[in-house]
């Protein structure tokens, strides 16, 4: 992840002809994978017997039966949940927020390999006119001294111009303006859907889902989380326990269509 491609991430799923179809948008799409075959799951709905319609993730290759897949459907607000508050809480560590500017600053450098090298020629340059101007207030001066002398100078100067329009081409930015950036996300309203999208846009590079435990990776080197469910099974209380729905699981006995 280059700082530069972070405000193209914020759009890229827009680029999921079928995301904007469903009635409730999947924040999900084209980063959650089955963990068991390793294919797209996609958004579904469903209306139970008494009429309240679910949202749900479902295996693509179990739902079209490409390939025998045993993965369970999940519900879209116990998942998304999950993963936005992994990705919430990721943001808020500092070491974290820290091994982010680092890599970014990295990348940065790697991105631009010609403002390194002209900078060192620019100081070999002035290094160079420095050493010819020491050697004629010694008394050292030739017509070949001279002649070197104008060709460092103009050396130093297209070395400047260079310089300069690398820097207007490809302005760097600091480490400081880094982490206020950063640091912005932790102020999101995660409430917000936009605000949720953004989030995962931003930071989650792809979920990977089994039954009982998801590999949840970030892009960033080394950002991947692993959660298992276990570890949230308090999160059935926020659904409530008059529903005859599994706390993580797609609804049963509904008549299903597809979102997309």
């Amino acid at each position: 992840m280059t700082f530069g491609s972070v405000q193209q991430k914020l759009a890229k799923n827009k680029k999921a002809p079928a995301r904007h179809k469903a009635e409730d948008d999947y924040l999900l799409t084209t980063k959650l994978f089955c963990g068991y075959c390793g294919a797209y799951l996609c958004g579904e709905s469903g209306t139970s017997r008494t009429g309240a319609v679910h949202h749900y993730y479902k295996c693509s290759s179990a739902k079209k039966k490409l390939k025998e897949c045993h993965k369970k459907p999940v519900r879209k607000m116990w998942i998304e949940d999950l993963v936005v508050d992994a990705t919430k809480k990721m943001v808020m560590d500092d070491s974290t927020i820290e091994a982010i500017v680092s890599m970014l600053m990295d990348l940065q450098d790697m991105d631009n390999v010609n403002l390194p090298l002209y900078e060192q020629q620019l100081r070999e340059a002035e290094n160079a006119i420095q050493n010819i101007l020491n050697a004629i207030q010694q008394g050292i001066l030739t017509k070949s001294t001279k002649l070197r002398l104008e060709e460092l100078e103009a050396t130093k100067e297209d070395l400047e111009i260079k310089i300069a329009n690398e820097k207007i081409s490809k302005p760097r930015i600091s480490k400081e303006f880094m982490t206020f950036w950063l640091h912005r996300f932790r102020k999101l309203d995660v409430s917000q859907k936009s605000h949720r999208k953004m989030l995962i846009d931003t930071f989650v590079n792809a979920i990977y889902l089994y039954d009982d435990k998801m590999l949840l990776t970030f892009n960033f080197k080394e950002g991947t989380k692993t959660i298992t469910f276990d570890d949230v099974k308090d999160a059935q209380n926020k659904y409530g326990n008059g529903s005859d729905l599994d706390w993580r699981t797609a609804p049963t006995a509904i008549a299903r269509k597809a979102s997309y």
